[in-house]
């Protein structure tokens, strides 16, 4: 039996310096049934020449350029290029392990159609990994082994970017790349969570995801927190919120107040509660702020929790809890 053509979809954008080890990790690959779809989005450096000379020796590799500009019409391009069964993207930055291909696509015929294969990352830099990639890539793959990825969706985006893989026809059903929406990694994923495709569990460690001063999710506008922020509320708002219950926000911090200048904006009524003596009591957007406890007087409420520090979110998820509240469904943390 063939094994399905897997279409490798890369955006690729003055990456000189990282281009022979990307290509070379896909070239290695243990599954050879693949084609890379690479796209320049306009490359000032000599980017497009090196992948030019790799796919003059590997025909499996299709060169184009970007007829627009930006990363979102850059995959659109590759995808409407890409003629596989099974689709997956690449960072033109980062290295694949050579069994990344086989390890999801066999994932995927196991499971079939209404699923999205993941698999386990490892951040690495010349100069080593902060504090807060650190963090990143434990909590992210804590839940890629669980496939519990989609239950905490609002804190940050809980499929990587570069180590998915789905059929075509589940891509196509969840819109692939056509909305103008930034960072669009996170849009996906929260289509992915809207048509409901099952994350199929995996503790493979399947890719390497490069860091470095000036990465794109480091420098670009759009990827500034405020459209994280306006990402969730927005699929909060679509998909998990109740309007026959009471909405609250729980802290007053920027998130906070970015969420409930949204919420005011939409004309989404809410309660605000907030821990900071100073603050309780006083009127913000028109908002009276509330006590923590004020919750119990709600008779069936939905909160967002924007509160950062992990102790005083531990200590509410306790709280919430000891409520018989439910995560993902009663309360959701926004960061």
């Amino acid at each position: 039996m063939a094994l399905p053509l897997i279409s490798i979809l890369t955006p690729f954008k003055n990456t000189s310096a990282y281009l022979d080890d990307c290509l070379l990790s896909i070239i290695n690959q243990s599954y050879k049934n693949w084609e890379l779809v690479i796209v320049d989005d306009h490359s000032t450096d000599s980017s497009y020449d090196i992948v030019k000379q790799w796919a003059e020796e590997d025909a499996r590799i299709k060169l184009f350029r970007n007829t627009g500009s930006g990363i979102i019409e850059a995959l659109r391009h590759a995808f409407h290029e890409s003629q596989g069964t099974l689709i997956t993207r690449m960072d033109s930055d980062d290295i694949m392990y050579s069994n990344k291909l086989e390890h999801m696509a066999g994932q995927l015929l196991d499971s079939g159609f209404g699923h999205v294969a993941l698999g386990q990352v490892q951040y690495f830099g010349d100069d080593g990994i902060s504090e807060g990639y650190s963090k990143y890539e434990h909590w992210l793959n804590k839940l890629t082994e669980r496939g519990s990825n989609y239950t905490e969706i609002y804190k940050e985006c809980v499929i990587p970017s570069p180590c998915w893989m789905v059929y075509r026809e589940d891509l196509e059903r969840c819109g692939a790349f056509f909305p103008d929406r930034y960072p669009e990694d996170y849009d996906l994923t929260f289509r992915f969570y809207e048509n409901d495709l099952k994350c199929i569990p995996s503790d493979q460690l399947l890719h390497r995801w490069r860091d470095y001063p000036n990465r794109t999710s480091r420098t670009h506008v759009h990827y500034a927190q405020n459209y994280f922020l306006d990402i969730k509320l927005k699929y909060f708002l679509k998909l998990n919120h109740d309007p026959s219950r009471e909405l609250t926000v729980w802290g007053a911090g920027f998130k906070g107040k970015t969420i409930a200048q949204s919420l005011v904006k939409a004309g989404v009524p809410f309660f605000w509660i907030c821990d900071n003596p100073n603050k309780i009591g006083k009127t913000i957007y028109d908002q009276v702020m509330l006590p923590f406890h004020a919750l119990k007087d709600l008779s069936n409420p939905q909160s967002i929790i924007t509160v950062a520090n992990e102790e005083a979110q531990s200590a509410i998820r306790k709280h919430l809890q000891e409520w018989q509240m439910k995560p993902m469904q009663d309360y959701f943390f926004f960061c």
